[in-house]
């Protein structure tokens, strides 16, 4: 069968759902499908948008990929490709890449990279040291924004100090602030990110040359074993299990016991119980600030907002603390096994010119990996909860002056939609007018509520439109798993017939067990012990029920997606970008992984 010739269905194909049409239209315009984007191949980006997207939240991918495209394009010059566009149906986010394919463009850009990236890499630690202090100067200035008032007189004391502003255009000004801050934040996101993936695929690419056997799992092994932030908040949890042991109120923490139940409890235990909800105050300024998802929707929580999370990997944890397990990561193997994997196929090479090379990129890319990971506690976690409670504090005010019912409509506006309410609000006040908002908005809002309801109930295509000859974005293919190969598999899913799924060989292993499919965060309480994860994407986030499972699989996700590196990590078998495992598999089926191979067997 010639997949070249084979496309995905058209965008145009598609059509909005009857009913959702005026919610389709929220959005704005360059984020709808034309009769031009027929052309071009899009995926549905289910790793960052599982699910469908209320018309605030898509400013996630609105500033995300204003950033990546910047780093791409401008900052970087990465030779082969361009940025990344992105289209909204029906809720669901496609994205396509922007391939430079001119060998004279690609010469130039070849020349402005080195300069660019070359200087990143060779002042690597001190770049990354200045990148932090900007991440954290960048919280800080979202902590500090002040809190939304707008009294019914402007305090005397402003009058007297001759301020000359009234608190009305406060108002603008913190919303302008914090929709600056959020899209700063995505450009500090992309600063080390695609230089981060560029040193693995050049030395993934040198490896696969010099080893044709080699696997992409065993070239992955090579830079496993990480310490990143993103894990911290997993330790800190396995830290407070050990803790709760050792001060003897572990009896506490039990399944299905709520985190309020359980905080109750312990302020009656003494010092015992006062001395373990200290070493939680630890925990939790700034581990805990961390998003239960991928830091994309507003509805998924930070830990500090919801202890829902935590709480329920501790009963597990400590069980293990019980019986003398050690809670560890399995770090020091991971490098043991890196190390000698790193010798041996040193030892293969024939020159040594080729060792020498081998060596540096090794090293690179051992030096810029731990940011792959780490950049997403400050940025997607930290920095996106405090951005989507403020928005939420402009809700609380919206709907305190009628415009909704709870603050949590406020996130059914688009950004524009909400500034406009908010200069509404401001009018208002000023002129002593009831302001417009609370006719216009509240018919709105539950029309797009039940616009979302109705799109989760459909599934949409993988990908879209001609399927491409090459591509070579180092993001597109080391993150999202999007090869030649992957589309040929996915093209080749409507197989029905055939019980086997295959994706990358994401962590080594096999596994039989119940397949467990969750679709959204909120379904991850229903992972039982044994289980096999299957999800469109894992998180790094949900470490606490990885104790629990015994391997996982998913539908989108590259060799270096964070399913892929979290599988790793745990020592978990796991297939990642399968393409269709949620929609293949059926919940409670029995299947076994093969993490080595990349194959998903059903076997019931």
């Amino acid at each position: 069968m010639n997949t070249q010739t084979q496309a995905f269905p058209a965008p145009s194909s598609l059509k909005v759902l009857p009913g959702t049409e005026a919610a389709q239209a929220a959005y704005p315009y360059y984020m709808q499908f034309t009769a031009a984007d027929d052309q071009r191949f899009w995926f549905y980006n289910s790793m960052h948008f599982p699910e469908p997207m209320s018309a605030f939240d898509m400013v996630t991918a609105e500033a995300a990929y204003c950033a990546l495209g910047s780093s791409t394009t401008r900052v970087h010059c990465i030779p082969t490709t361009l940025g990344i566009d992105y289209r909204i149906l029906n809720g669901r986010v496609y994205i396509g890449g922007n391939a430079v394919t001119d060998p004279a463009e690609i010469a130039r850009r070849t020349h402005e990279f080195q300069q660019r990236a070359f200087y990143y890499y060779g002042n690597w630690e001190r770049l990354y040291a200045q990148w932090r202090e900007k991440m954290l100067t960048l919280i800080n200035e979202a902590q500090a924004l002040p809190k939304l008032e707008l009294p019914e007189l402007e305090p005397l004391a402003n009058v007297h100090a001759g301020r000359g502003i009234a608190a009305n255009h406060q108002l603008l000004e913190i919303y302008q602030k914090t929709l600056e801050g959020y899209f700063r934040m995505w450009h500090h996101h992309f600063e080390f990110l695609l230089l981060g993936y560029g040193a693995y695929m050049t030395f993934f690419a040198f490896c696969k040359k010099a080893f044709p056997e080699i696997s992409d799992q065993t070239i992955a092994r090579m830079v496993a074993g990480i310490e990143a932030e993103i894990f911290r908040p997993d330790e800190e949890v396995r830290r407070l299990a050990r803790r709760a042991v050792e001060l003897g109120v572990d009896d506490e923490f039990r399944e299905g016991r709520t985190a309020q139940a359980v905080l109750t409890a312990l302020e009656s235990r003494g010092t015992a119980g006062r001395d373990w909800l200290g070493e939680l105050a630890v925990s939790r300024d700034p581990w805990f600030n961390i998003n239960v998802g991928d830091g994309f929707y507003h509805y998924h929580r930070s830990w500090n907002d919801d202890l829902s999370m935590p709480f329920a990997g501790l009963p597990g944890y400590i069980a293990r603390v019980r019986a003398g397990e050690s809670l560890e990561r399995p770090i020091e193997a991971l490098k043991q096994q890196r190390r000698q994997l790193i010798e041996d196929y040193r030892e293969l090479l024939a020159s040594d010119e080729e060792r020498q090379a081998y060596d540096q990129m090794i090293g690179l890319a051992h030096r810029v990996f731990p940011y792959v990971e780490g950049h997403k506690f400050y940025c997607e976690h930290w920095y996106t909860n405090l951005f989507f409670n403020k928005i939420r504090e402009f809700g609380a005010l919206l709907a305190a002056h009628g415009f909704f019912a709870r603050e949590e409509d406020v996130f059914q506006l688009t950004h524009y939609e909400v500034e406009a309410a908010i200069i509404d609000l401001m009018t208002s006040w000023s002129n002593g007018s009831p302001p417009r908002g609370p006719q216009h908005w509240p018919p709105i809002v539950r029309e797009r509520r039940a616009a979302i309801a109705e799109w989760a109930k459909h599934s949409t295509p993988p990908a879209l439109g001609p399927v491409p000859e090459v591509i070579d974005d180092p993001a597109i293919v080391m993150l999202w798993g999007i090869t030649r190969e992957s589309l040929d598999s996915w093209l080749r899913a409507g197989d029905a017939s055939s019980r086997e799924l295959r994706g990358f060989a994401a962590s080594s292993g096999v596994v039989e067990g119940p397949a467990c499919v969750v679709r959204s965060v909120e379904e991850i309480a229903r992972v039982r012990p044994g289980d096999i994860l299957v999800c469109q994407i894992t998180n790094p986030t949900w470490a606490p029920i990885f104790q629990k499972i015994a391997g996982a699989v998913s539908d989108i996700g590259g060799s270096m997606s964070h399913a892929a590196i979290v599988a790793r990590e745990f020592g978990l078998p796991a297939v990642v970008g399968t393409g269709t495992a949620t929609t293949r598999i059926r919940d409670g089926q029995r299947i076994r992984v093969d993490g080595g191979r990349g194959i998903v067997t059903l076997l019931s």
